[in-house]
């Protein structure tokens, strides 16, 4: 049993009690959000109000594409699979590990890059509680399609999704935010040109997948993609402050 902590922390950039520290933070966090979130404004009559307004606004730019991307979508079953699965993994499974791939590997680019996060889910919260808005599966006399709803595995119906979701946060897309701020972090730190391309092209993927399954508009995208680039200039902008090194 030595030899196994002794391995870990030779393993660990900041031993057990930073890990310890760092998962205490992020697991803390995610269940306050996920609490908070759920139980943020549920006002369904405002909600549908701000979809039908963010549809209008759309059309009026002569950009309500989304029907149209979902049509090519549901022409392939592969297609239906890889935009679902995208949508449910990117937001924990993707970034989870990517959250532990910088902690372990680029240790000194993680706090700044867990704190951007963080501060981006925060922006997201305030944003869905200013501003419920119903997301375009939840219209289908307009010709949207819930495409997950066809996924047997998961979808909005299951249990513990009903219970952690809010269905009318919509506005603005953490998928984009959070994909946007994983994608630049990742293409910045890895090494290899195959590596750096595939993290760049993650943010756009993921922005289509969620456009694709029909959980947000283009206008839900643009306000995430804003929500990312205020939470990295906070969090960019200020100096960190590092726990001193090495093992506990």
């Amino acid at each position: 049993m030595s030899e196994v902590l002794s391995a870990g922390r030779r393993a660990l950039p900041r031993g057990y009690r930073d890990l310890a520290r760092q998962l205490a933070i992020w697991f803390g966090f995610l269940l306050a959000y996920q609490v908070a979130r759920g139980v943020a404004d549920r006002d369904a009559a405002t909600a549908f109000a701000n979809g039908l307004k963010v549809i209008d606004l759309e059309q009026r730019l002569g950009a309500l594409f989304e029907l149209w991307l979902q049509g090519v979508t549901q022409s392939s079953q592969l297609l239906i699979a890889l935009t679902s699965w995208t949508y449910w993994l990117s937001q924990f499974a993707v970034l989870g590990a990517a959250l532990l791939w910088v902690y372990l590997r680029r240790n000194d680019s993680f706090i700044r890059f867990r704190n951007s996060i963080l501060v981006a889910n925060v922006l997201g919260l305030v944003g869905y509680i200013a501003v419920p808005t119903a997301p375009p599966r939840m219209f289908p006399e307009l010709g949207f399609v819930d495409t997950l709803a066809g996924l047997a595995a998961l979808n909005h119906g299951s249990a513990v999704i009903e219970i952690a979701s809010n269905p009318y946060a919509a506005m603005p897309s953490l998928h984009a935010a959070d994909s946007l701020l994983v994608g630049v972090t990742m293409a910045l730190i890895v090494r290899g040109r195959a590596w750096k391309a595939l993290w760049v092209a993650w943010p756009a993927w993921v922005w289509l997948c969620v456009m694709a399954t029909g959980n947000h508009f283009w206008l839900d995208i643009a306000a995430g993609i804003g929500v990312a680039g205020v939470a990295a200039a906070l969090v960019y902008g200020l100096p960190v402050r590092r726990p001193r090194a090495r093992h506990a």
